[in-house]
């Protein structure tokens, strides 16, 4: 009797031992990819919170980190061969109305303003029907896919905020553009103003002269009809010169 309680146990730890190599196997392959940055709160990446109305579209949101899964989620489209998810980049892409969004981040400007040069070059070459929005928003490269309406699909952009501070580790590589850029603006800024000040004191100037004029004009016209004739002939014939005597 003691064989078959040996022999059943047997059975019965091979057996969950078994299910339990199968369940780790299955947990193994569907481990969802790492994000570099998820939320302290409910771990859940930081990039998909950054969707529009995210928590609507979490659900049916793709996140990754391969070319292959953008391709599943947005059919063959070229310029995702131009996308490099080496160095930690990463995606994330959902649906809405306006067409199907994409946000890719890249881990350093250097790296998102390439990235940029290329996407704008590609999109220029050949263009997209139904047509593709695409902006810069700090490291982020977005994309709006199929956009029924250019507008609507700008506007759904303007909802994607990049929230984190650029810091170089050395001299930034951009400064001197940075300054030049705004010794330009600053310079037009101050023409325009000289400009606007000079034209609106001359204006102002012509438009005192003419009313101080006209009321000088007025004056003097009340006192010459108030004014009595004065002649110093003495009686004699003169010429009316001056039209204040008959």
């Amino acid at each position: 009797m003691s064989y078959k309680c040996l022999f059943s146990s047997t059975i019965l730890l091979c057996g969950v031992l078994a299910a339990g190599v199968l369940a780790f196997g299955q947990t193994q392959n569907q481990t969802p990819v790492k994000s570099q940055e998820v939320s302290e709160i409910d771990g859940i990446p930081v990039l998909i919170k950054h969707l529009p109305d995210w928590e609507n579209v979490r659900n049916s949101a793709v996140f990754t980190q391969s070319v292959a899964d953008l391709k599943k989620a947005l059919g063959e489209k070229p310029v995702l061969d131009l996308i490099n998810f080496t160095g930690g980049t990463e995606a994330v892409t959902a649906s809405y109305t306006e067409g199907k969004l994409l946000i890719i981040e890249y881990t350093n400007p250097q790296a998102s303003i390439e990235a940029d040069g290329k996407f704008i070059q590609l999109l220029n070459e050949t263009p997209q029907n139904p047509p593709t929005v695409y902006r810069r928003i700090g490291n982020y490269n977005a994309f709006v896919f199929e956009a029924s309406d250019e507008i609507a699909a700008g506007a759904l952009l303007d909802q994607i905020k990049y929230q984190k501070m650029v810091q170089w580790l050395g001299e930034d590589p951009y400064l001197l553009q940075r300054l030049e850029r705004y010794f330009i603006t600053t310079t037009r800024d101050i023409f325009i103003s000289t400009v606007l000040w000079i034209v609106s004191g001359i204006g102002l100037s012509m438009v005192t002269g003419v009313i101080a004029g006209f009321i000088f004009f007025r004056i003097r016209e009340q006192k010459r009809a108030v004014r009595t004739a004065y002649s110093d002939a003495g009686g004699l014939t003169r010429l009316n010169l001056d039209g204040l005597s008959d």
